[in-house]
């Protein structure tokens, strides 16, 4: 199948599956999932779905709260079918962690004869099941429960390891079923939380933009568009979503599915994750050091989406002094640099100084040729961060939403936003606006200058 910038914007996600999509990118895209369901009822389709793959015998996985919302009903739907299944829940009123633990967990239920594992959740009970279909190469269903995150469809699992959030390869999952009943019902925050995801794609893109211009990525305005268009639908339908109107839950829904399809055609998450989502990975980070009770991902990436609009403005206004930024990259001090990795990333310091190290992210060489890339390119970066909502308007949206728009409404102090501003970068390797600023030697100033604007009570 073909598919352009004028094509795209009448597919529905069904078009996406079992084909080969040839795109006017010149990349041939694919996604490997094979059914994916989201309508009214949807678990009843589920024996029908593992019928169709020819599978026999099943391990189920919930946790304590998923298993409440729609564990009846996965089970009522298979043992109405006869089909065979194991059936395990993840103990724990907290919220479970993908951390070495839970992995070790869930391997010890695969037995022998499981054929597929069917996950009743959302994003960690997703995440651990894909890594776990990845390792033992059997494949997964998700049945989601809210819709919270756009991880769902992505080929990628995010745990914790060595108390570092960090992301493995991994596989799509064989089918996705979103039951409209359950996800309509699902808390409002989750709900709230799965929009906050989707409003971060603003950030994502930028920063995709950016790394296209200054380090030659490759980039497809295609994607762009079919992650764009599903974003709209879903801020031009707010009332409803709030209301839990069924069309536009299914919209929420479909948007964060067809995120995940668009990182699955581009091989990566650069159309969904940018410096939006490192902010929040520090964040949930920091909250695990101090033991304090875990943020919705998709709250911490809405929020972040606030401050990476901001930067955007920041750039946009700004007169960059370029022979400054030479001089600063010139004096680049990395022994100053591992002490304030060290100290703010404590556990996982070590494991990011390593991936620094290997990947020479602090070359003073290369950060000289990207300075003078950018000023090079300095007009299109310009186009590129005016693009995108003011942080007003972010602001707005969220909070036409009845979501957070501030990290203190959440409970991130001060220091962890200036603090993440400055060092959320070090997470991934991804260029991303944090990276042009730090390049330019005015990322510590801008840290600050949105602090500023942050405390403010008027928006």
């Amino acid at each position: 199948m073909n598919i352009t910038l004028d094509t795209i914007e009448h597919l529905e996600i069904e078009d996406f599956l079992g084909n080969e999509i040839h795109c006017e990118c010149k990349e041939t895209h694919r996604v490997a999932i094979d059914r994916i369901l989201i309508e009214k009822d949807g678990i009843d389709k589920l024996p029908e779905c593992l019928s169709e793959f020819q599978y026999k015998r099943a391990l189920v996985i919930a946790d304590v709260h998923t298993n409440e919302v729609a564990g009846k009903q996965v089970e009522a739907a298979l043992s109405k079918a006869n089909f065979a299944y194991k059936k395990f829940v993840f103990q724990g009123e907290e919220e479970l962690v993908p951390d070495e633990a839970a992995v070790g967990t869930l391997l010890i239920q695969v037995e022998k004869d499981t054929e597929v594992i069917v996950a009743i959740g959302t994003g960690t009970l997703n995440d651990l099941a894909k890594f776990v279909s990845h390792k033992t190469s059997i494949p997964t269903i998700i049945v989601a429960t809210a819709p919270s995150m756009d991880g769902f469809a992505s080929t990628g699992a995010a745990l914790i390891v060595d108390n570092l959030k960090t992301s493995f390869e991994c596989v799509c999952p064989k089918a996705i079923i979103g039951d409209i009943t359950i996800l309509k019902q699902a808390p409002m925050d989750m709900i709230i939380a799965g929009f906050g995801d989707i409003v971060g794609k603003y950030s994502a893109l930028t920063d995709w933009k950016l790394g296209k211009v200054i380090n030659g990525e490759y980039y497809c305005d295609v994607v762009e568009k079919m992650v764009t268009q599903s974003m709209m639908k879903c801020i031009n339908n707010i009332e409803g979503m709030n209301c839990r109107d069924e069309g536009a839950i299914k919209n929420l829904m479909e948007a964060l599915v067809v995120t995940g399809i668009a990182m699955s055609f581009v091989g990566n998450s650069r159309p969904a994750s940018g410096s939006e989502h490192h902010l929040a990975h520090y964040w949930e980070m920091m909250f695990l050091f101090e033991q304090k009770k875990a943020v919705l991902h998709g709250t911490k990436v809405g929020i972040a989406a606030v401050i990476t609009a901001r930067l955007s403005e920041l750039v946009a206004r700004s007169t960059i002094n370029f022979d400054d930024a030479i001089n600063k990259a010139n004096s680049f001090d990395q022994e100053q640099w591992k002490k304030s990795v060290e100290r703010l990333y404590q556990k996982a310091a070590q494991e990011i100084i390593q991936i620094n190290e290997k990947e020479q992210r602090n070359s003073i060489d290369k950060r000289i040729a990207r300075v003078h890339i950018i000023q090079e390119n300095m007009s299109e970066i310009i186009d590129i961060v005016k693009s995108i909502p003011s942080a007003r308007e972010i602001t707005a949206i969220l909070k036409h939403a009845g979501g957070a728009s501030r990290p203190r409404e959440v409970g991130i102090d001060e220091q962890h936003v200036i603090n993440g501003i400055l060092m959320a970068k070090e997470i991934r390797t991804r260029y991303t606006i944090l990276n042009l600023l730090s390049d330019l030697g005015i990322l510590e100033k801008f840290a600050h200058e949105v602090h500023n604007y942050l405390i403010k009570e008027e928006v």
